[in-house]
């Protein structure tokens, strides 16, 4: 009996670890796994790393709505059903540094059911790639993932939730947001600063 319990144990745990981690996979889909990068912090001679999630995040909102300025409400009101926000930046001194293999791999999590690409950008100039893509729940955002790669940085912007778009254009341009002119025909323009 003690051996067939113990024989259990050792099949059902691993099983149920896997559950659990794919239920927790399923929570975030829009949610992007960062792991591959995690060896480019060592060659790279500056690292930006944010995560802005849990209880921090949910200070944040608390914060902005009750602060005494009509932008920052906006900007908490704006955030008020995010889940997350995670950005990660890798400088290298010089070309090449990276495996190129690694910024791909992140790329193709971008090709799961549920995003969208919105935007690529393609330049000679320093080898930049920028992609964008959104992921919608029904008609509502509830992820935006940028991904840009030169020949001497990686940066990567991951953020999960419900995005309310005619917010953000109303904060945009007010409080460090860049201005964002979101045309009636569904596109998007950043002017330049």
């Amino acid at each position: 009996m003690k051996a067939l319990k113990v024989t259990l144990a050792k099949s059902i745990l691993p099983l149920a670890i896997l559950v659990s981690a794919t239920a927790a996979y399923a929570q975030d889909p829009a949610r992007l796994h960062f792991e591959r990068l995690n060896g480019l912090e060592a060659r790279a001679q500056d690292v930006v790393e944010v995560n802005v999630d849990g209880k921090l995040l949910e200070l944040a909102k608390r914060v902005m709505v009750k602060v005494n300025d009509e932008n920052a409400r906006k900007v908490g009101q704006a955030i008020s059903g995010l889940k997350g926000i995670y950005v990660r930046v890798f400088n290298f001194a010089n070309d090449n540094e990276y495996n190129v293999a690694d910024v791909e791999d992140l790329r193709a999590q971008l090709q799961a059911p549920g995003w969208e690409k919105l935007a690529n950008v393609r330049s000679k100039r320093n080898n930049q790639k920028v992609d964008v893509y959104t992921m919608f729940t029904g008609d509502t955002m509830s992820g935006i993932a940028v991904v840009v790669s030169e020949s001497r940085s990686i940066a990567l912007v991951n953020v999960i939730g419900p995005i309310d778009i005619d917010m953000l254009a109303e904060i945009s341009g007010k409080m460090n947001i860049p201005k964002i002119e979101i045309e009636h025909k569904g596109e998007i323009k950043v002017p330049d600063r």
